[in-house]
């Protein structure tokens, strides 16, 4: 895919260097067009280098090529991160007294511009204003996060973090936002991770999920215009932002994370990978090793079904939308589907998202192959192998036409 990456003059400059290592890692071709005040941040020559091209900010440079309008004619997505108040208002005018500029006029593919700026600039009247001209022309201006700034100040205006603007571009591409606001006024849960179950204060019983499907899910959500509680459990990832997130560590404290966020929630989507069993019995000091007895015998005790407790607890009503995965295994008496359409049966959720697990597959890898099962038996073909993002838009979609029909 043929990236433009232009960068404006904020002091988050520099965290567009790891955004354009995260592209050109994905294998994308990026080129970087920078405005004079973003070489102020970060020079020419690191863009070059991480790029593998030469950078300019002048029309006038390469003019037999015509840059201002092929690079823009030629992208298949053009992202401005980070997108400064003076950038998105040059942008809503159709201003063109730079590379940048003109390119932002010539392009015809996606656009994404990613704002920072400090919190008086980013709420101010007429940021508020041209932020709304260029969504109502189709032009995907991310929320920035809340934070740190620059300096002591803190609150909205911060730079979103680089892996969840690829996240938002990754999504743009797939079509994951070809139904942006599709989700507007709706309050979605979505759980992500794996439970661990203390033995003493160093051991756990616990599995193999990253939480990278179920953050995927919760970013896509956002996208198309909901408002995301993740329930996270155990996950070494960045919090998406505009997410609220929970964190959590054992089942049951999953369990009641989730039966809290859902009361009054639209769609609830359990992802994350909860632990079926939890010791007996809680050491608190560190179970020694004996030479006496040798080996450690545990007692397990089974662990409560959270989904089968949401779909219990709405009685006859189908709100909130429930959404079940499966992480499944083959063995000698069924195959994986075989063992998945029972557990379906089993829970009562309205969809059920089952993939197949084990070495090298699904759990820590960025791409996957999922199957989406339904009530009305409709096609469960295989989606994938394809990354997380492309999974998760497949599941909003699906949830997406289910809600149609309650």
């Amino acid at each position: 895919m043929r990236i433009v990456l232009g960068v404006s003059g904020g002091i988050a400059a520099y965290k567009a260097c790891s955004l354009l290592r995260l592209f050109t890692e994905a294998g994308h071709d990026v080129t970087v067009v920078p405005t004079a005040a973003a070489l102020e941040f970060v020079g020419a020559p690191t863009w070059a280098a991480l790029s593998g091209k030469p950078v300019s900010t002048q029309v006038w440079t390469s003019v037999e090529q015509v840059p201002h309008v092929r690079l823009g004619q030629q992208a298949d997505l053009v992202v401005v991160a980070p997108a400064t108040a003076d950038l998105l208002a040059r942008a809503a005018h159709g201003l063109a007294d730079d590379l940048l500029s003109n390119v932002l006029l010539t392009a015809r593919c996606p656009v994404v511009l990613a704002p920072a700026m400090h919190t008086e600039m980013w709420q101010h009247p007429a940021t508020t204003a041209n932020v709304a001209t260029l969504r109502a022309r189709g032009v995907h201006v991310i929320d920035p996060a809340s934070g740190r700034l620059t300096g002591a100040d803190s609150g909205p205006g911060r730079l979103p973090e680089p892996e969840d603007i690829a996240a938002f571009c990754e999504s743009v591409v797939a079509g994951g936002t070809a139904a942006e606001g599709a989700l507007t006024g709706l309050h979605v849960v979505v759980s992500a991770g794996g439970t661990r179950e203390p033995i003493d204060p160093v051991r756990y019983l616990g599995n193999r999920s990253s939480g990278k499907q179920g953050y995927a899910l919760a970013r896509v959500a956002r996208d198309r215009g909901a408002q995301v509680t993740l329930i996270s459990a155990n996950v070494s990832l960045p919090a998406p932002s505009g997410v609220e997130v929970v964190a959590v560590e054992t089942t049951r404290d999953l369990q009641q994370a989730v039966m809290a966020a859902a009361a009054g929630a639209d769609v609830v989507v359990m992802a994350a990978a909860p632990a079926d069993f939890r010791p007996a019995s809680y050491a608190d000091h560190k179970i020694k090793k004996s030479d006496s007895t040798p080996g450690l015998h545990l007692d397990l005790v089974e662990n409560p079904d959270i989904v089968r407790g949401l779909v219990a607890g709405r009685g006859e009503s189908r709100s909130p939308l429930i959404v079940s995965f499966a992480a499944e295994t083959g063995d000698a008496s069924a195959s994986v589907m075989d063992h998945a359409r029972a557990k379906f049966a089993r829970k009562g959720s309205d969809l059920q998202v089952v993939n197949e697990v084990g070495p090298g597959l699904t759990f820590g890898q960025d791409d996957a192959v999922i199957r989406i099962l339904r009530r009305d038996g409709g096609p469960d073909e295989p989606i994938g192998p394809a990354d997380k993002v492309t999974l998760a838009a497949a599941v909003w979609d699906a949830i997406q036409h289910e809600l149609t029909s309650i």
